[in-house]
């Protein structure tokens, strides 16, 4: 397996995932692909599970990974088909991320996005239920699970379930499907299976090629030399690279595997609020790396498939818990992404090596700051 050199990989995570055999679902999404190419350097055995590839490009090829781990191509809505996968390749730790994920979409196909989103989820937690191997599962459901107040303060992880779109409401409703699993078969009493959910979102970084999505609707348009339209350009979003909420993802499945402690606990994992910032904002930034390419319009557009104007996390429980914050500033997240897609544009540099390169610089900075899971340091 690669390993990320220069970043002291054998006490990152606590070396929680050498040797492991880990299923990621949905592995050849945007955050699937960085997953598993972090979980290889770590010296993981990958098995990703996923029904299609999402984008053209898409950055699961772009990388190459199709060589560096299992890849099982199968639908999450397929139960018959996910459950050999479990029976045949054995897993000890699952990342469940396979999901319909994008909120415009999920007006157009609604029930799509509910029978990925919600019936998926279930068909994830009943594997795990009857599988005698798993030891520890992270379920990835997303920041607009929470019932949004246009609160200017950041949503805990015990505030209300909710959601008015569907793609929203199918992550509320995962949520308390996987609360009800953790309470009925998953007793923190019981040894294992160790299960916990995570929140997150506004993810951004090289590789994703997704439609509606702010950074890969510009890079498309700059890299052509056309003019990008951008709605909603006051909207404040707090924006992340793609290794921040995959860190704490990782690190909370090391402490998973290392205690119960954190059995049957959610966790939000968001930058600091300082990196709220408005899509206009974003696009001013980012758009400095692509000089006269770099053309955009505002335009003031009615539409009905309401998306939220604010949405804040609190991440106070995952420092508390996990002693787990944020790593890149802004101006790093955007000079991260950027770069990314620069050299793909570019250079054409061997993007996996090269994504690779950003999981070592990222998880170099982390250490900077003693970041406890770059140290493999469990808070006890």
């Amino acid at each position: 397996m690669e390993s990320i050199k220069g970043a002291h990989v054998t006490k990152v995570f606590g070396n929680a995932f050498k040797g492991k055999k880990v299923l990621v679902t949905g592995h050849t999404g945007f955050k699937g692909s960085w997953l598993s190419m972090w979980l290889t350097a770590l010296g993981a055995d990958v098995i990703g599970y996923s029904a299609y590839f999402p984008s053209i490009p898409c950055n699961f090829k772009v990388c190459g990974l199709d060589k560096r781990l299992t890849h099982v191509e199968g639908d999450i809505r397929n139960l018959g088909t996910l459950t050999s996968v479990f029976k045949k390749y054995k897993p000890e730790i699952v990342f469940h991320l396979a999901a319909q994920p994008l909120v415009r979409e999920s007006y157009k196909n609604p029930k799509l996005t509910f029978d990925t989103n919600i019936g998926g989820t279930v068909n994830v937690l009943e594997c795990i239920r009857s599988a005698t191997n798993v030891k520890a599962a992270v379920i990835i459901t997303s920041d607009k699970c929470y019932r949004n107040m246009e609160w200017l303060w950041g949503y805990k992880e015990t505030d209300i379930m909710g959601g008015d779109d569907p793609y929203s409401a199918s992550k509320g409703c995962a949520e308390i499907i996987c609360n009800s699993y953790i309470k009925s078969f998953f007793p923190k009493g019981k040894n294992l299976p160790r299960v916990a959910t995570t929140r997150a979102g506004n993810v951004i970084g090289g590789g994703d090629w997704a439609i509606d999505r702010i950074v890969p609707d510009s890079i498309r348009a700059f890299s052509k030399g056309k003019q990008v339209i951008i709605r909603n350009p006051n909207a404040t979003r707090p924006w992340q690279h793609v290794l921040e909420p995959l860190s704490g993802y990782l690190w909370l499945a090391a402490h998973l595997l290392n205690s119960a402690e954190l059995h049957g606990e959610a966790f939000n994992f968001g930058p600091d609020h300082k990196v709220d910032k408005s899509v206009a904002e974003l696009l001013a930034a980012f758009s400095t790396y692509w000089g006269e390419k770099a053309k955009w319009k505002f335009i003031d557009k009615k539409d009905n498939r309401k998306e939220s104007t604010l949405l804040k996390l609190s991440c106070d429980k995952a420092l508390n818990l996990l002693d787990w914050s944020a790593t890149l500033s802004f101006e790093d997240t955007i000079r991260f992404t950027a770069e990314w897609y620069t050299s793909y544009y570019g250079t054409k540099k061997e993007m996996f090596d090269y994504s690779m390169t950003q999981i070592k610089d990222y998880t170099n900075k982390a250490l900077g700051l003693n970041n406890a899971w770059a140290h493999g340091i469990f808070n006890d």
